[in-house]
């Protein structure tokens, strides 16, 4: 227990650097906020621009917006949006479900499939099937993830009209019974989610793969066929136990990541997400929106670190952190 709080505090400064970093892009930025709502008023005077930057504290020197900005995160207070003044936090967490339940349902199926694919090229190694399975995962992981889901949009979509391109619900959404509203926002899951699966498959089949390698050339394993086990049993009981620990990194590191991608799926697929709240904010300058996004990210990636720590005690109780 005392190793975990020592990671937690130690993550602390690593959140800091990283929020500052963010801070100082998003500043040196081409671009302000007041921006949109000046530029298209010719009406505007430079008074009423400089009353503006004033009004959101952007004539303050760089620093001095920072150390505000960061007594706020004490208290989870992002500040308030430019866009419509409403609070950045309420905001962003008005928007999380929907993006939890599209990267939940991604990692879920992702880890389903790569890591039984994983197996199964391990055991067939070099074979035609392995050969064909890894070509058809290289195709997948170059495959530009915007481009296919532009292409899985015209062919579902578009041509055959078999599922809906965009938002999470139809319009409709209302008036429908508990059973018709499952079926309709699983209707509008299925694209973005396999757009996430497919360009996702090559990295952890071809770690559980290396792995399933590795381990299976080990005295143990000898033993275990030597004993008269079966090839299930060895793989099963005994192989994939040891395998787990390289790809308990590699999921722990993609749930973040999952987020960041989202927000090409979620501009694409007009998904009402963090990814493309995130797209609008960026557009805008709005920077308490693009602050709170970055922070909340930057800490899962903390987090998804020292869950994986977590885990490799339960996989391997020979791991002992001090």
């Amino acid at each position: 227990m005392y190793y975990f709080i020592k990671r937690i505090i130690s993550s602390i400064p690593i959140l800091i650097g990283i929020t500052i970093i963010t801070f100082f892009i998003m500043h040196i930025t081409p671009g302000k906020p007041t921006d949109s709502i000046t530029d298209m008023n010719m009406k505007v005077t430079a008074e009423a621009k400089e009353r503006l930057q004033q009004l959101y504290g952007l004539d303050k020197p760089f620093y001095v917006q920072y150390a505000d900005w960061l007594k706020r995160l004490v208290v989870f207070d992002f500040g308030n949006s430019f866009k419509d003044s409403r609070s950045a936090r309420d905001k962003i967490f008005e928007r999380l479900p929907a993006t939890i339940l599209l990267n939940v349902l991604s990692l879920f199926f992702i880890c389903l499939i790569s890591i039984p694919l994983g197996i199964y090229c391990a055991i067939k190694k070099d074979s035609f099937a392995d050969k064909s399975i890894t070509i058809l995962l290289f195709i997948s992981y170059s495959v530009p993830s915007f481009w296919l889901a532009l292409m899985f949009m015209i062919l579902f979509g578009v041509q055959l009209g078999w599922l809906p391109i965009s938002g999470l619900v139809s319009f409709d959404f209302d008036t429908m019974n508990i059973f018709e509203k499952i079926f309709d926002i699983t209707k509008h899951l299925i694209l973005p989610v396999a757009v996430s699966v497919i360009v996702s498959l090559a990295s952890l089949s071809r770690y559980t793969r290396s792995g399933m390698l590795e381990v299976l050339k080990q005295d143990y394993i000898k033993t275990a066929y030597a004993k008269g086990l079966t090839e299930k049993q060895v793989i099963f009981k005994h192989a994939l136990k040891n395998t787990l620990l390289p790809m308990i990194t590699i999921i722990g590191l993609s749930i973040p990541g999952l987020i960041g991608g989202s927000f090409i799926f979620e501009t694409i697929f007009s998904y009402p997400g963090i990814g493309r709240l995130g797209y609008e904010a960026v557009m805008a300058r709005d920077y308490p929106i693009v602050m709170g996004i970055a922070t909340l990210t930057a800490i899962l990636t903390l987090l998804g670190n020292i869950i994986a720590d977590i885990l490799y005690t339960y996989a391997d109780p020979r791991i002992k952190y001090k």
